[in-house]
């Protein structure tokens, strides 16, 4: 018997095409360690995907630079303290031969303790392509405003042709899952997801900001007001943080107050509450929800 499925309007196929492309779904991500210390050197894999990842603190480089997949074609992220003592510090490069590149800043940058390398196994990553990957990850990491870049400009993506771009950009979103799972959150925005708990508030006198306690942090949105004044007794990190905050543009100033720029992750509720009041702050007391229940009740409540 032959089954003749119903037809649908072009309008209802770029609804599913919409729906089926934006749709959260789960991976796998395998991670290897070859020498059995989870400090160590790190191998990522993810499920269909040619890349690689290899992740690894700075007092390890003599010897994972032996490794011959560092005599490939990829792009590299190293990182380490900032020099606000808050956001790490940042560079993001590329090379034909990631070695030689990798070489030049150990002898070079003083800063990075840690770092990435992506490479492809099939080994089809070519010079525009890690180009391309470059300038994405810099201007992403610009975006988020999560980090001290490094990098003195931001390198323009290679003309490309179509198939290469959408190759790159392929490759780009597997890098982009993989990266916070090593630990990794320098290049998303704060993203509000379905999972993320409810709204919560912060008024204090002229201060009013909304947020929401998500799975990488607390979240600040855009539009909260920050208090211009600090306390004497503010922590030496807050004061430093907002300095840092403002520096990026994520703090702008609004006349008697400041207003956060765009949604933005800090580490903790209390992270988050002390950057917006400019004084030693505990969230989980101050954030409520529109009932006025407190984050710490709120949180209690869900584990009894």
């Amino acid at each position: 018997m032959e089954v003749k499925l119903p037809l649908t309007t072009d309008t209802e196929v770029r609804r599913l095409w919409v729906e089926m492309m934006t749709r959260q779904l789960g991976f796998s991500v395998r991670i290897f360690v070859p020498s059995g210390e989870p400090d160590e050197l790190r191998i990522v894999e993810k499920s269909n995907w040619t890349g690689q990842g290899f992740v690894f603190p700075r007092s390890l480089f003599s010897e994972v630079r032996k490794r011959p997949e560092l005599k490939r074609t990829g792009v590299y992220i190293v990182w380490g303290p900032g020099e606000s003592g808050q956001l790490p510090k940042v560079y993001i490069g590329e090379g034909d031969l990631v070695l030689a590149r990798m070489d030049d800043h150990a002898r070079r940058r003083d800063f990075w303790t840690h770092a990435i390398v992506f490479t492809s196994k099939d080994q089809n990553l070519n010079k525009a392509h890690i180009q391309h990957l470059e300038s994405r990850l810099i201007r992403l990491a610009m975006d988020a405003k999560r980090s001290e870049l490094d990098n003195n400009n931001v390198p323009q993506s290679p003309p490309l042709s179509e198939a290469d771009v959408a190759d790159a950009e392929a490759f780009l979103a597997d890098m982009l899952l993989c990266l916070p799972v090593v630990g990794v959150s320098l290049f998303e925005k704060a993203r509000v997801t379905e999972q993320a708990g409810k709204t919560l508030y912060l008024r204090v006198k002229e201060i009013e900001a909304k947020g929401v306690d998500g799975a990488e942090g607390f979240i600040v949105l855009a539009g909260s007001l920050a208090a211009k004044a600090e306390s004497r007794s503010i922590h030496a990190y807050l004061s430093t943080l907002r300095r840092a905050l403002l520096a990026k543009g994520v703090l702008t100033d609004a006349g008697p107050t400041f207003r956060v720029t765009q949604d933005y992750t800090f580490n903790s509720p209390s992270t988050a509450s002390g950057a917006l009041l400019g004084r030693t702050s505990n969230g989980r007391i101050e954030w409520k929800d529109c009932n006025g229940i407190t984050l710490r009740d709120i949180q209690e409540a869900d584990t009894s």
